[in-house]
């Protein structure tokens, strides 16, 4: 039961995510990669959209919604993970898969804290490698890249949190494409969700790790230009 959203925050559009109802987690989420200043969000959006078609496209707070269309934070659970999901976590952060750090501007970054852009990711990974991978790694690989395009996804696991409500991944992956001015160039990295450990891959090694992983047939994550 997946739900294709085009992330918009105040209007505008930002980034892409694949978005799995029944294990309230994201698949993916795509964006291209734009670092830049702007601070982060306090507040945490969730998708009128996924309640009802008929709701607004724009993210938006739990309470806003709920004054709004006159309908109960539980309501709005039924089709995505709620704030409450993630209180009480133990070892686990709610880790974002597009990062505000690769965003420029505050609506930009603001617009990755949406729930639907989020998964129960430990703690050690996403605060050790996964930030060094995030913050470091990416800035020295796009050097040379006019445009960088990012997928970041988890692969569902075997636990959840909140009365089996959220489901906690067993892998979670990132792969990117850059344009330089002569070639495309691809990397990739995956980590498994219980060690603070990010493994470098090519695009070919982790399209082949995700295609067993999931279990669905052949995973292809860009456009055939990007090798």
């Amino acid at each position: 039961n997946p739900a294709w959203i085009c992330q918009r925050y105040k209007n505008q559009y930002n980034f892409a995510t694949l978005y799995d109802r029944d294990l309230r987690i994201p698949v993916y989420s795509a964006y291209i990669y734009q670092p830049g200043l702007g601070n982060r969000s306090s507040l945490w959006f969730v998708e009128p959209q996924l309640i009802n078609p008929a709701y607004s496209k724009d993210m938006d707070t739990e309470t806003s919604i709920s004054n709004q269309y006159k309908i109960t934070p539980q309501q709005i659970g039924q089709s995505q993970a709620i704030s409450q999901d993630y209180k009480n976590l133990q070892g686990l952060d709610r880790g974002h898969l597009s990062p505000s750090g690769h965003q420029s501007g505050n609506n930009s970054k603001w617009a990755t804290f949406t729930l639907t852009n989020i998964v129960p990711q430990n703690s050690t990974l996403n605060k050790g490698q996964w930030k060094d991978y995030e913050n470091q790694t990416m800035a020295q690989k796009t050097q040379g890249c006019t445009t960088t395009y990012v997928i970041t996804g988890a692969v569902p696991g075997n636990t959840y949190i909140s009365n089996k409500r959220v489901n906690v991944p067993s892998h979670i992956w990132s792969a990117a494409c850059c344009q330089t001015n002569t070639i495309m160039k691809t990397w990739a990295v995956i980590a498994e969700n219980s060690n603070n450990h990010v493994q470098n891959l090519t695009l070919a090694q982790l399209e082949a790790n995700l295609s067993q992983l999931y279990g669905k047939g052949q995973v292809s994550l860009f456009h055939s230009a990007c090798p």
